[in-house]
This record gives C-alpha cells, sequence and structure tokens, in this order.
C-alpha cells in the first residue's frame, strides 16, 4: 500500500475505499488532487468536522494537493446524512456569512497556499443551475431504487425525506464532478455516514467522463462508552472561541477517557505514531499522555500561546504545580453581593456553572457545589444547603475565590 495510505491507516483513517490498490497505485505515480466537504450550516465548524481535514493535512504532507470545499450552495438544501429531520433553512446572507467564518477557521488549520491546498465554494457552480439541463444532464444517470439503498436515506425514509434533502446526492455528485473537470480532482475523502454521497459521485464521473477516480472514508470517531466524539454538557465543541472556550477545549480532551487517549494522540495530533504509542503505552500515566492531547490539539486549532494558558488554568484548577488561576475561567462579580452575603445558587449561576437557579439548585442538593475555604485558601468545600451564603471572608488577598461544579468544572470569581 502507497505510504500515505499506510499513515492514514495506522493512525485510524480508513473505513472503506471504492479502491484501494488502484488508488494506491495512483499515489504512487504522483501527487494526487483530493477534496473534502463540509456544508457551512452553521458559524462554527465543530471539531467532530474536523477529522477529515486533519487526514487532509497528512496527505498535503505526503506530497498530495487538498481541495476544501465548502457548500455554500449545498447547504441551500441540506445533506439528510445522520439526520433524523430536515435542516432548519437558513438564508443566503447567513450561509455566505458562516461560509466565510468556516473559510477563516480552516486556513488558521490548514495555511491556504492556493496550489497544495486551497478552499472552494459548490455556491460557483450551483446557484445558477438549471434544472431541467441539470436533470437532463446528471439526473438521468440516478436510480432511485439504489439512492433508496444507502443507509442515509434509508433512515430518513422512517421519519420523512423531503424531496429536496432527496436532491443532496446528485448535488454532492455533481460537485465532485466539478472539481475533477475544474480541477483534475481524483479523490474524494470524509466519514463513513458519507459513503453512499462519495460512491454515487465516483459512479458519476466514471459514467460521463470514463474516468478512474476514488472515494475513500473514515470510521465515525466516537468514544470508548459509545457515545458520539465531542460532545460536552454544554453541546458541541466547537472551534469557535466565543462558543468554546480555549480552556473548556483543552479541558475536554484534559478528560477523556484513558481508553480513548491513544486513538485520540493519533488522530488529533501530528505527534509521530512511535510517540503517540510512547505516551499510551500500558504502564505510563494516562494523565501525562491526556495532557499532551489537550495540549497538542489546543495549540493546533487556537494557537500556542493560548493553548499555554489553557494549560495553566488547568494546573490551578487541578494542581500539579505551575498553574495560573488568571488563566481560568473567570467571572466578575460584585462585592457588595459578598459582603451581604451571596447565595450560594445565585453564585454558581451568576459565575457561569450552572445554566439556571434551578441547576444550581440541584447541584447544591446532590453534593456537587464546592466553594474555596475561608481566606480564599485552595480547600474546598461543599456548599452544603442551598441557603448557605458566601460571605467576604472566603475571599483570597486579592478579592478571589474558587468555585467547583461536579468533579471537573472550576470557576475563578473575582469580586469587584
Amino acid at each position: 500500500m502507497n505510504s500515505a495510505l499506510e499513515n492514514l491507516k495506522s493512525r485510524g483513517f480508513f473505513q472503506q475505499c471504492t479502491d484501494v490498490e488502484g488508488l494506491s497505485r495512483l499515489m504512487d505515480e504522483g501527487p494526487v488532487t483530493f477534496y473534502v466537504g463540509c456544508d457551512p450550516t452553521g458559524p462554527s465548524l465543530h471539531i467532530g468536522h474536523m477529522v477529515p481535514f486533519f487526514a487532509l493535512r497528512h496527505l498535503r504532507a505526503a506530497g498530495h494537493n487538498g481541495l476544501a470545499l465548502i457548500g455554500g450552495g449545498t447547504a441551500r438544501i441540506g445533506d439528510p446524512s445522520g439526520k433524523t429531520e430536515m435542516r432548519r433553512m437558513l438564508s443566503y446572507e447567513q450561509l455566505d456569512a458562516n461560509t466565510a467564518a468556516i473559510a477563516a477557521q480552516l486556513d488558521r488549520f490548514i495555511g491556504f497556499d492556493g496550489k497544495t491546498a486551497q478552499w472552494v465554494n459548490n455556491k460557483d457552480w450551483l446557484a445558477d443551475l438549471n434544472y431541467i439541463d441539470f436533470l437532463r444532464e446528471i439526473g438521468s444517470h440516478f436510480s432511485v431504487n439504489r439512492m433508496l439503498s444507502f443507509e442515509s436515506y434509508r433512515m430518513r425514509m422512517e421519519t420523512g425525506l423531503s424531496f429536496i434533502e432527496f436532491n443532496y446526492q446528485l448535488l454532492q455528485s455533481y460537485d465532485y464532478l466539478e472539481l475533477y473537470r475544474r480541477h483534475g480532482c481524483r479523490l474524494q475523502i470524509g466519514g463513513d455516514d458519507q459513503w453512499g454521497n462519495i460512491v454515487a459521485g465516483h459512479e458519476l464521473i466514471r459514467r460521463i467522463e470514463g474516468a478512474d477516480v476514488f472515494g475513500m472514508t473514515f470510521p465515525l470517531v466516537t468514544t470508548a462508552d459509545g457515545k458520539k466524539m465531542g460532545k460536552t454538557e454544554k453541546g458541541a465543541l466547537f472551534l469557535d472561541p466565543s462558543i468554546t472556550s480555549p480552556y473548556d477545549f483543552f479541558q475536554y480532551w484534559r478528560n477523556v477517557q484513558d481508553a480513548d487517549v491513544k486513538k485520540f494522540l493519533l488522530m488529533f495530533t501530528f505527534l509521530p505514531v512511535e510517540e503517540c504509542e510512547a505516551l499510551s503505552a500500558p504502564g505510563k500515566n494516562p494523565n501525562e499522555a491526556k495532557e499532551r492531547l489537550a495540549f497538542e490539539i489546543t495549540a493546533l486549532i487556537h494557537g500556542r500561546d493560548e493553548a499555554e494558558k489553557a494549560m495553566a488554568g488547568a494546573r490551578a484548577a487541578f494542581g500539579g504545580g505551575g498553574g495560573d488561576k488568571s488563566a481560568m475561567p473567570t467571572a466578575e462579580l460584585p462585592r457588595a453581593r459578598f459582603a451581604a452575603g451571596y447565595n450560594v445558587v445565585d453564585l454558581f449561576t451568576d459565575a457561569g456553572l450552572a445554566p439556571s437557579k434551578s441547576e444550581a439548585r440541584r447541584l447544591v442538593q446532590q453534593g456537587g457545589a464546592f466553594v474555596s475555604a475561608a481566606g480564599g485558601t485552595d480547600t474546598l468545600s461543599a456548599a452544603g444547603d442551598v441557603a448557605d451564603t458566601i460571605g467576604e471572608d472566603r475571599l483570597d488577598g486579592d478579592g478571589e475565590l474558587i468555585l467547583r461544579a461536579g468533579k471537573k468544572r472550576y470557576s475563578r470569581v473575582v469580586a469587584k
């Protein structure tokens, strides 16, 4: 097998391929242009979107040329793959704004140079399609029975598949055809939920152009307990720091299960395979591997400065030396509230550790709310009762205290 494909396989980026031997031979002959797509259905990508883009960087490093397709056109319809209901329709203006935001995120991660890596927008060839001509040229090559055999459509047939979504596979296939014609693209990569769409594009090019092109998918990443990777208490793990702070992003990776560390090191860092295996070897301290994982991926997404701040904040919260409380999630609250006695339920709500007072009350009642001891020492004590109040005596010399919700969520409170 070609060395670039071997590397992807060794790191967990291989599930299915339309012809792995043929693709391997093609890659041995020289640089291959390939693409991966995502739709701008929101203002930010989340970590689940990033798996194919990590693969893009590996393939680019091996000498191949990557296209990042942002679906400003296909997002006007919505991909039914992996969904149980139709996506909410967004305005064209919102989709354009999302496209620009996602292009900027991918540029920071990939570094588009216009040659070995560039981004394209399928709005450029889909927005002004003539529907009749499209059906004659493209639709005539699709079998409804064949389309309904793919998992993405069969699953939605149970809950209701709209006609507009039914067209999605044709449009994604047409994307591949256009990229083949415009850029000589010979390979499409993506998550395994895209297998049906990828195969359809592969077959369309073969029928219309008589060319050999390829498709390859990666496993859908889940945690050791079977949950979808990147899901947090606050929702998906987004790249936009205004949605998921670098500290919370770091903490997600710092707190993954021991059984997931090796897999995530291989997929979400660019450390050599041997180093990933050494970090996660039996007998090694898993916390050291988790901290390295958290630092590496936070640096990739948010930069080294933010990764160092997040690590310092985490060490301040969890111990281990080298901590910096100022790097922790921080809430500034009125000192007068402490002087009067800050109700613990209000305090945890105002500090952002509970989304509502009812949730904060439940947290306290279940023994999951902890506050710095008197004088702001590092010792944390349970709040105890929903009627408890936190006075100025709990603040340290800098007018601060530390709150903890459950085992892993901290907040530094600064009284102003």
